[in-house]
């Protein structure tokens, strides 16, 4: 009784709204970013432009940077890494639309390994929403047509690894700060984007695309863009930690959703791009999925 009493969905909702509406905003400049620099050097630019600000965060009492079990902690924060290389390679590829609906399949990801791999059962709404949000991947991705290429499935298999990384929040990272996986996760994103980069100045590429570019230190005209997107990633994640602390988790996760729409109507806003009307449905119809999930599993 007392957890419902000092619930506060009404803060809750608009604390993940927010969040949604800044990371919707902030991703649209990804696409900026990737006419300058790898999508390796930008993780590790943003990584590092990150870590000041995570250390301030937790000096002012936001939380501990130091993990209590590393091991588990470094793993989901490999699994994480994996999720945004290919989330933000291929926002470098794509209109944001695409990748946000690949990167939003991981409630039906979530779903599949909890019945495939802990063998839990499902009922009858949530196969249903695993179906709808199937046939809304078709129809925004378009197989079969001259858009399509493999490069549109990165995003679907971000929300695989990330869909992992939240069952391994769950199940391995019980007790952690939420600074410390942030941490960590930072840590080994900049890490892995600085081999990378390094590898790729070593061995360039005939071959230059956002995934493969060699390094460049031209930076200035992204310097901006880079600082946005730590400093509103940053915003972003302690917004979704704060809407998480102040309703319960199944409520909250159906609001994630409207990033969505923010999405959509910043890169449109900011840089005219539009979908077409299959497609709006494909992404209505993922977002369904994904709110019918989170409602049924309460």
């Amino acid at each position: 009784m007392t957890a419902s009493v000092n619930n506060r969905p009404v803060a809750a909702a608009l604390s993940m709204l927010s969040a949604m509406a800044t990371i919707g905003f902030i991703d649209n400049f990804v696409g900026e970013i990737s006419a300058h620099v790898s999508v390796w050097q930008f993780i590790w630019m943003r990584s590092t432009v990150m870590f000041p600000l995570l250390i301030l965060m937790s000096l002012v009492g936001l939380g501990t940077l130091w993990a209590v079990r590393w091991r588990p902690v470094l793993a989901r924060a490999t699994i994480i890494t994996c999720a945004m290389v290919l989330y933000f390679g291929s926002l470098g590829l794509m209109p944001i639309t695409q990748a946000l609906a690949g990167l939003f399949t991981s409630p039906i990801w979530v779903l599949l390994i909890n019945l495939v791999f802990m063998r839990r059962r499902i009922g009858p709404w949530r196969i249903a929403a695993v179906f709808i949000g199937f046939a809304g991947i078709l129809l925004v991705l378009q197989p079969g047509t001259d858009g399509f290429g493999l490069s549109m499935l990165m995003p679907v298999a971000a929300g695989l690894f990330y869909a992992v990384s939240s069952i391994a929040t769950r199940s391995w990272c019980a007790g952690e700060s939420a600074l410390a996986l942030l941490g960590t996760n930072m840590a080994v994103m900049w890490v892995v984007g600085g081999l990378a980069t390094l590898l790729l100045g070593i061995t360039p590429l005939e071959q230059q695309d956002f995934l493969t570019r060699s390094p460049s230190w031209e930076i200035w005209p992204i310097v901006p863009y880079i600082l946005l997107q730590a400093v509103g990633s940053l915003t972003g994640v302690f917004l979704i930690i704060r809407a998480y602390q102040m309703d319960e988790p199944t409520n909250v996760a159906v609001f994630e959703y409207s990033v969505m729409l923010f999405g959509p109507v910043f890169a449109f806003l900011l840089f005219g791009q539009g979908v077409n009307g299959l497609q709006a449905i494909g992404i209505a119809m993922i977002a369904a999925s994904g709110v019918i999930i989170a409602i049924r599993s309460k």
